[in-house]
């Protein structure tokens, strides 16, 4: 019983992980920018069907594809936030909703004419196969790794918008445009800094804005999911909305909200 606890949890908490690094930039940017980029996972798709062609097709190691798999993203998220994004960072809600939408549809169908509607497998490296025991517990070395990087980007990120100057310029820029020109500082600049349903599930949880919310609220919805599917068959994926629901009563703003 116990050994099967830790593996729910631990099962769990690596897949809030991979949660959390498909939501933590959404939050940053609809929290700090109020733009409602519903597109946001069109960018991480980009990034792992970059991934499997560098790997699978022209066998770059694994932790090498990773950086242009990001570097990828980030270039194309530039480029869509100086041709079509800031051309709507004051327009309405609706707006943005439709814009990022249509980009949602259109990424898919390039993906699906590209790669096909079958999903790509990934060759890992041996070292990130496999499993080792912990404490006489099984666990799965590539969920180790994900949650490692995981908790490296969190720290990355507290630390960057918390304790240095281009984070304090993003914040004073998010606050007050036009008070930020006036000191100088270059707005367009920051703001080039930039499972779709389950994403907006752990902003919506976490709060607004939120790094440490979206990481409490990935990790509370990836074991609840995770221990639904596992002890509760019958109720299949439906306990992780239980739980968002749940806890949205008890925090409408989200666990680490501020409005």
């Amino acid at each position: 019983m116990i050994a099967s606890v830790f593996g729910v949890l631990f099962d769990g908490f690596a897949y809030g992980m991979l949660l959390f690094i498909l939501s933590v930039g959404l939050s940053v940017t609809l929290g700090m920018m109020n733009f409602v980029n519903l597109a946001h996972c069109s960018f991480a798709m980009l990034g792992g069907f970059v991934t499997v062609t560098l790997t699978n097709e022209l066998g770059w190691p694994f932790l090498a594809s990773l950086p242009l798999a990001f570097l990828s993203a980030a270039l194309v998220s530039v480029v869509f936030e100086r041709v079509l994004y800031r051309r709507l960072y004051r327009a309405s809600d609706l707006d943005q909703c439709l814009l990022t939408i249509g980009i949602v549809f259109v990424s898919v169908a390039v993906a699906a004419y590209i790669y096909g509607t079958i999903q790509q497998p990934l060759n890992l490296p041996s070292y990130l196969r496999g499993s080792v025991s912990v404490w006489g517990q099984s666990l799965g070395v590539y969920r180790l790794f994900l949650i490692a990087v995981s908790i490296a980007i969190t720290a990355v990120l507290v630390a960057a918008l918390e304790y240095t100057r281009f984070g304090a310029q993003v914040r004073a820029a998010v606050d007050n445009q036009r008070m930020a020109r006036g000191l100088g500082i270059d707005v367009d600049h920051a703001f080039a800094f930039t499972y779709l349903i389950y994403v907006l599930i752990v902003v919506a949880v976490g709060g607004l804005g939120s790094i440490a919310g979206s990481f409490v609220a990935a990790s509370l919805l990836g074991i609840s999911d995770m221990a639904g599917k596992y002890y509760f068959p019958e109720l299949g994926a439906f306990l992780i909305y239980f739980v968002m629901v749940a806890l949205l009563m008890w925090r409408p703003v989200g666990l680490f909200g501020r409005r």
